[in-house]
């Protein structure tokens, strides 16, 4: 039963690492796509 607890949390958390970065890469892009339309 804990051991089943544990797994998932720890795909919780890993899936919830993927999201963040996923969204920290479309913000970077977003702003250079801003950036280079500035130009």
């Amino acid at each position: 039963m804990l051991r089943s607890l544990l797994m998932c949390g720890l795909v919780l958390v890993l899936t919830a690492c993927n999201t963040v970065s996923g969204i920290g890469q479309d913000i970077k892009k977003g702003g250079e796509a801003i950036e280079k339309a500035a130009k």
